[in-house]
């Protein structure tokens, strides 16, 4: 999966930059996110990726002290980013806890959303750029980001980022993109990998509210694609499971 993801993703930025001169992306952390980074890393064709035209955002990450290991943005240095000639202006990591807003998560959920706001096109009135691809792992609960079910944040309707507190998984306290501002994508990418996230694909792909199940409420403007492995993909009912295609 994580290498058939890849596979799409740079064919993907390379339309975009075909078409527009520039791509943006928004990376996810987990074991799914990182595993396409790796497989983009290794994918002779990385070199067909424009690196210094591309801008690089993230869905979430745990608001930790820059460098710690768990932070979404170190896994994902090590992943691709020290590997390609990225452009490090056009990088926009989420804050750390230890960065220029403190330990303040709020303000620090503000300051990037300030990012976001400098970085909209000029035919973009939104909060946020138009993302062409903004991928998101799917949890065993469903959760997305750090949108996690029946969390305060799935209510909010006008921020697009906003501070995570109580987590049901550590650190307790994360940044996020809401579901409007994920939304606002040209296309969303859903990973999922394994038979722990079996019963999350099948739960999500059945129609349920976004309240409950995270992942139901992550769709793109113009696309929005599951990406299974068999295992993840072994309890959805017949007519969600479409035979594979080029």
């Amino acid at each position: 999966m994580a290498q058939a993801a890849a596979a799409r993703l740079i064919t993907k930025i390379v339309d975009a930059q075909a078409a527009r001169g520039t791509a943006s992306v928004v990376l996810t952390g987990g074991r799914n996110g990182n595993g396409l980074l790796a497989a983009l890393a290794a994918s002779p064709a990385r070199d067909a990726v424009d690196w210094g035209r591309l801008d690089l955002w993230w869905g979430d990450e745990r608001f930790l002290p820059a460098g710690d290991p768990d932070r979404n943005e170190v896994q994902a240095r090590e992943a691709l980013l020290e590997r390609v000639p990225v452009d490090p202006s056009r990088v926009h990591p989420m804050p750390a806890c230890d960065g220029p807003w403190g330990n303040d998560a709020e303000a620090a959920a503000e300051g990037y959303a300030a990012e976001l706001a400098t970085a909209r096109d000029v035919l973009n009135h939104g909060a946020v750029p138009r993302f062409d691809v903004l991928l998101l792992g799917v949890g065993p609960d469903t959760h997305v980001a750090s949108l996690f079910p029946e969390h305060p944040a799935l209510h909010e309707r006008e921020r697009p980022v906003v501070a995570v507190h109580g987590a049901p998984k550590p650190p307790p306290t994360r940044i996020t993109l809401t579901l409007p501002a994920i939304r606002t994508a040209r296309e969303v990418w859903l990973l999922a990998a394994g038979e722990d996230k079996a019963d999350a694909a099948r739960i999500a792909l059945s129609g349920p509210g976004e309240l409950q199940v995270p992942a139901a409420g992550a769709y793109g403007e113009s696309r929005t694609l599951w990406l299974l492995d068999r295992a993840a993909a072994s309890a959805l009912p017949p007519q969600l499971y479409p035979p594979a295609t080029a």
